[in-house]
């Protein structure tokens, strides 16, 4: 008999349910887009009990094929969760619904909390020392602290001990396991919870200094747990009385997903955004070059794997604005096939600062700007240009990694939308100098959640066992241009995000020394 297991993945801009074979291979999935909310310049929210609301209907439907298919639910012997990270949100312990909508990892509306916070900086470098983030927008405790102190619901229900708080993985955790009539879990994984700014990384405990720092009572926190173990089972619906045993950030999903298991292994995830994740081995390795610290994984009682991260705010979103805002492109596909028309971007450098720039930068006050624009210049260029903004922003991190780690990159894993481009995997190998490698099967965040799920339940007992998963397929992309092209563009490149610094009137950036692009 076969053994199956399924994913939640509830990215930003949707949900799903996959179901994976024992070899990793995907066997049905079902998809549900989800609305996002810009009340105001800067804040992007979503609505947690659609969130919910999107993740049991992809089950449904993906449950309702898979039996079509001649399969049994029973076959199905466990789930795992993977999650957009950094979003924050709240709920009523009583009632079990939200006190607000969710706020996202993009969202900006925390720029006073974070300025004020950096104010400090033997304070804002402890914090760096014990959880290994810098202060940013990006994280989960900026959020907590503002729904604290500028929402009264929330913080009624705080004062009276009600109030839950968590990321994604908690709410649909709780959910899934019982909710609030039926004893739901309140937990968060380890790679969750380092996204915090509230874990200590050592220890893999909330903090008490750190929890001080940003006024979060540990009441209202989830308990921190590994990835892989039985957190509980399903109450409800299809799946009822199957056990939920692996839980993942999305990042560090698709860490486990494309088995990067030794330390100097990376992958790099284009998604909305794209994030590269190091594995830097079993201790935790500080960054001098902008990267952030995290935990890459912890597999029951085994000893936690950390890596550093650099992530890049819009990769695939810039794709989408190209399309919608632009109107350059009908469909995302287009966008390979126009910038693979022209040899080059004809001097064109689009630096895609939406909302500012993560790492290496950390500069909140970038925007986007589109340089080098003559007569000369086509839409196929900016085509051009929007892809390889995304290369030259993985060059940088995976630059800064290099130089903190001490080991050399030979070749860079990636996955994820944008990953489904061949013209963009060719840009991304000729600007980094290395090999790119893509997997057959790229939906590798949700098996990453599927192997740390079927790793709880035994299925995989030793990272061994799983050379044979997904390893069908790989297509390899070798750099095509000379060390001098490709040095003497990024040098381009640096002046381009020189460019974009100082539009918006924020938080000044929170790490000075990596504000300029590493040498070539």
């Amino acid at each position: 008999m076969s053994t199956y297991i399924g994913a939640v993945d509830s990215g930003t801009t949707s949900s799903r349910f996959l179901i994976f074979d024992e070899n990793g291979n995907l066997i049905t999935f079902h998809q549900v887009q989800h609305t996002m909310h810009y009340p105001q310049p800067g804040w992007v929210e979503m609505d947690p009990e659609d969130i919910l609301s999107a993740v049991n209907e992809c089950i449904d439907k993906a449950i309702r094929r898979f039996e079509m298919m001649g399969r049994l639910v029973s076959d199905i012997k466990a789930i795992g969760i993977t999650n957009q990270r950094e979003t924050a949100l709240v709920w009523d312990r009583k009632t079990g619904h939200s006190l607000h909508s969710a706020i996202v990892w993009s969202d900006t509306r925390t720029h006073d909390i974070v300025k004020e916070v950096n104010q400090d900086k033997d304070r804002a470098q402890l914090i760096r020392d014990v959880c290994g983030l810098p202060v940013t927008t990006y994280f989960s405790a900026v959020k907590f602290k503002w729904l604290l102190e500028n929402v009264p619901a929330v913080q009624t229900a705080s004062n009276s001990g009600d109030a839950m708080f968590g990321t994604i993985d908690s709410w649909l955790m709780y959910n899934l396991t019982g909710g609030a009539a039926n004893g739901g879990v309140h937990v968060t994984d380890v790679t969750n919870a380092s996204r915090t700014l509230l874990m200590n990384l050592k220890s893999l405990q909330w903090d008490p200094a750190l929890l001080s720092i940003f006024n979060v009572p540990l009441s209202v926190l989830p308990k921190i747990v590994s990835s892989a173990e039985v957190y509980g089972l399903v109450k409800s619906g299809q799946l009822v009385d199957i056990p939920v045993a692996g839980c993942l950030g999305d990042q560090q999903a698709a860490l486990v997903g494309q088995k990067c298991f030794e330390k100097g292994d990376a992958k790099n995830t284009f998604g909305t955004g794209a994030f590269m994740l190091f594995n830097t081995g079993d201790e935790p390795l500080v960054s001098q070059n902008g990267m952030v610290t995290t935990v890459g994984y912890q597999f029951g009682q085994n000893k936690p794997a950390y890596a550093l991260e650099g992530s890049i705010a819009s990769a695939g979103s810039a794709i989408k604005w190209t399309r919608d805002n632009l109107g350059l492109i009908s469909s995302s596909e287009e966008i390979g096939p126009l910038a693979a028309s022209v040899e080059d971007s004809g001097g064109v450098y689009f630096v895609t600062a939406f909302s500012g720039l993560f790492a290496p930068y950390w500069r909140d006050d970038a925007r986007a700007c589109i340089v080098g624009i003559t007569h000369f210049t086509t839409r196929n260029h900016i085509a051009r240009a929007t892809l390889e903004s995304m290369c030259y922003q993985s060059r940088a991190i995976l630059d800064c990694m290099k130089d903190d780690a001490s080991v050399p990159l030979k070749s860079l894993k990636v996955d994820g939308g944008v990953s489904n481009s061949d013209e963009a995997m060719q840009i991304l190998s000729d600007v980094l100098g290395i090999q790119v490698v893509r997997p057959q099967m790229r939906e590798t965040t949700a098996l990453g959640a599927a192997i740390a799920a079927g790793y709880a339940i035994g299925r995989w007992t030793e990272y061994a066992d799983l050379d044979n998963v997904n390893a069908q397929g790989v297509t390899s992309f070798e750099p095509k241009i000379d060390t001098l092209n490709r040095d003497n563009k990024y040098k381009d490149w640096a002046k381009a995000i020189e460019r974009s610094y100082g539009w918006a009137q924020v938080a000044q950036a929170t790490d000075t020394t990596t504000t300029t692009v590493p040498a070539a």
